[in-house]
């Protein structure tokens, strides 16, 4: 939901008050520091055995959920990737049951099943992230269409990657997304890379050519500029809502690590990773925030604030005992009971 402006007062620089047109930039940057100081925790923890299964993170990529999640609303759904974190907690998931679920904890969103590649919240709009690539693009679309059927005033948020754009899913979700008009808005988040290859040797194509072969209306934008990503989501998301039809919104982003923490990342040159580490969204916005008036020791104190609820989410976490067996059986089997 898109952050309430605060009420106009007189900024003080490094204090606590804000003027109004700084607010919501603010809370903008407050959302993509918890990503990144989230993810960064779980890199951590990844690496201290705390973590199972894989890890994917989407450091550098943290302005596209939040701007994107910036202008839905709370019954909006999304659907996710397999670099899905920002995601879920751009949507609002609370980082107790974040981290609880990727620790595998009984306490967790998904009561520690669903961990990394499968964490979801139907509380809150976020239909899970997914180990199949291209594949929450038909639960999006599958959503979007019970957003028309019941005359909700809902839109569905397909994100991918580009390296779904060969995907026989993308292309049939797009047909039938403008053959019936579904509130469904694709968000492409194109960092270059799909997995361990480079677009260009995956995808002949570009995706405002597909676009337009569906004839779904398209926009591309710089997916380092949170501002701009949640004005474009804005002009993407409203049309669909208003009953249009399909929308897509390609955002231009950087992945500052491998396809998957531990990734040596051999097939990448280190000049290409300077220059992706060199685009930061939080610095960019930062900056802004700096010539409002909002200085370095109130990001600080920002920034302290959120170390200070990870860690509490954290410890938390450690704590939780893990899913018993039944617990972790229930919904694998009919009946809850395993056969044979």
């Amino acid at each position: 939901m898109t952050p309430e402006p605060a009420t106009a007062r007189r900024a003080s620089g490094d204090g606590d008050t804000v003027q109004a047109d700084a607010s919501v930039l603010l809370e903008l940057y407050r959302r993509m520091a918890t990503i990144r100081r989230a993810e960064e925790r779980l890199s951590q923890l990844f690496a201290d055995g705390a973590v199972p299964g894989f890890l994917h993170l989407s450091i550098g990529q943290e302005a596209v959920p939040v701007g994107v999640c910036a202008a839905l609303e709370p019954a909006d759904t999304v659907a996710s990737t397999h670099r899905g974190h920002g995601h879920a907690l751009a949507k609002g998931m609370a980082l107790e049951g974040f981290f609880a679920e990727i620790m595998g904890r009984a306490s967790g969103v998904c009561a520690g099943r669903g961990g990394s590649i499968h964490v979801a919240d139907m509380s809150i709009g976020m239909l899970g992230a997914n180990g199949i690539v291209g594949g929450g693009l038909p639960l999006a679309a599958g959503s979007a269409l019970a957003h028309q059927v019941k005359g909700r005033p809902n839109v569905a948020v397909a994100f991918f990657g580009d390296g779904a754009m060969a995907e026989g899913a993308l292309h049939e979700c797009l047909n039938l997304a403008r053959l019936w008009k579904l509130p469904l808005v694709f968000v492409c988040e194109n960092n270059g890379w799909g997995e361990f290859s480079p677009l260009e040797r995956q995808f002949a194509a570009k995706l405002a050519a597909l676009g337009a072969a569906f004839a779904i209306p398209y926009e591309e934008v710089d997916g380092i500029d949170v501002e701009a990503v949640a004005a474009a989501a804005q002009r993407r998301i409203e049309p669909a809502r208003r009953g249009e039809g399909p929308q897509i919104l390609e955002c231009f982003t950087q992945r500052w690590r491998g396809h998957y923490e531990g990734d040596p990342q051999k097939y990448r040159d280190p000049s290409n990773l300077d220059a992706a580490r060199g685009q930061d969204a939080l610095a960019v916005a930062a900056g802004r925030l700096a010539a409002q008036g909002i200085g370095a020791a109130r990001l600080a104190r920002l920034e302290r604030s959120i170390a200070e609820h990870i860690e509490t989410a954290v410890t938390a976490a450690r704590a939780a005992a893990e899913p018993d067996f039944e617990t972790a059986l229930a919904g694998v089997y009919a009946g809850g009971r395993a056969h044979g």
